[in-house]
């Protein structure tokens, strides 16, 4: 079982910058790939942004690219999503996830673990 507890979610201004964490704990040691999705009311879980640490490679949405990077702190069990440029579309609320190995960050269902996330809200 890995838990997933993000961070960083509040309100922010059209044009801001936010950044989320996400630190996973419990059964870690197997974990190779960690990212996020979102979902905006009334509307289906998206994929966001997805790293996958052991071929050093990073898995963007359409909404992220260009605007989110996404990094990881190895030492932490933590990711991070730095998003820019902000936009009234960018509200949702932002879920960390995992991925386990063989799985596609680009289908909902492959995803293997959730955490409870945390709202961004972009508004003037």
């Amino acid at each position: 079982q890995v838990n997933l507890v993000e961070s960083g979610g509040r309100w922010v201004q059209p044009g801001g910058s936010l950044r989320l964490s996400c630190t996973a704990s419990g059964h870690t040691s197997t974990l190779t790939s960690m990212g996020w999705y979102r979902q905006a009311p009334g509307k289906e879980r998206e994929f966001v942004v997805g790293l996958n640490w052991v071929d050093d490679a990073m898995y963007y949405g359409d909404s992220a690219k260009g605007r989110f990077t996404i990094s990881r702190d190895s030492d932490k069990n933590t990711i991070h999503v730095q998003m820019t440029r902000l936009t009234r579309e960018d509200t949702a609320i932002y879920y960390c996830a995992v991925v386990l190995p063989g799985r596609s960050w680009y289908s909902v269902a492959d995803v293997a673990y959730w955490g409870q996330g945390t709202q961004v809200t972009v508004s003037p």
